[in-house]
């Protein structure tokens, strides 16, 4: 059984999907990528995944519609927002998004560090903790 954590990322800049893909490919993660919410939406439905790492700024649908359709399916799903900006500052969107429970934002430009710490700590924190034994 593969007991590989599989990670969605939904980005529509191709340079930040395939950088934020070769990262996770490298600490062993599957990953699976879609160019706008609505495409990360469809793949989740036919391939759920434990993480989902999503740019809140892109066209068809952005980032903030798109955590709380994919909450709809999974209400605990762990996301990592990610913005670089666009009409309003990066800042702005991702504070948006750090109001959901179980979100961590990054700001583009972003370090391997940033994502990887992320990711580790979403994913631990889903992990069922020691059970006792009586």
């Amino acid at each position: 059984m593969n007991d590989r954590k599989r990670i969605l990322i939904i980005d529509d800049e191709p340079t930040a999907l395939d950088l934020l893909r070769r990262i996770l490919e490298m600490k062993g993660y599957d990953v699976l990528s879609a160019v706008d919410g609505q495409e990360g939406i469809r793949q989740f439905r036919y391939q759920p995944c434990d993480l989902v790492i999503t740019d809140m700024v892109m066209p068809v649908k952005g980032g903030l519609q798109t955590i709380l359709d994919l909450r709809k399916h999974a209400p605990d799903l762990p996301v990592i927002a990610i913005s670089g900006g666009g009409t309003i500052a990066k800042e702005r969107y991702l504070t948006v998004a750090g109001y959901l429970d179980n979100v961590i934002t990054i700001a583009k430009p972003f370090t391997v560090d940033e994502v990887t710490g992320a990711v580790e700590k979403l994913l631990e924190a889903q992990e069922p903790g020691p059970s006792k034994e009586t």
